[in-house]
């Protein structure tokens, strides 16, 4: 399993429209090979402030199969005008929980 991480920084005083726009989107994504879930979650301290977390079966299922994909052009043109500064994505595997 590979966790995708990205901190999304939305323009002041779009949380609202961003907020409909990923609902929108998120049917979108969940249609993917390899999706399994994901979280997002708006910040308490910097509420323009949001953490998606994405687990995916294989960083190929987000790195070439999602983002290659026409799913993904949909994605893109509901969401990236939103951010300011574009998100960095990391991915991360499991090591322990408790």
């Amino acid at each position: 399993m590979i966790l995708e991480q990205a901190v999304l920084d939305v323009r002041p005083g779009h949380s609202d429209a961003f907020e409909a726009a990923f609902s929108k989107a998120k049917t979108i994504i969940c249609t993917m090979p390899g999706f399994q879930r994901l979280t997002l979650s708006r910040c308490v301290e910097r509420p323009d402030t949001y953490l998606l977390l994405v687990q995916w079966d294989t960083l190929e299922d987000h790195t070439e199969g999602f983002r290659g994909s026409a799913q993904y052009r949909e994605w893109k043109a509901l969401l990236h005008s939103f951010y300011d500064p574009f998100p960095t994505v990391e991915h991360y595997r499991e090591v322990m929980t408790a």
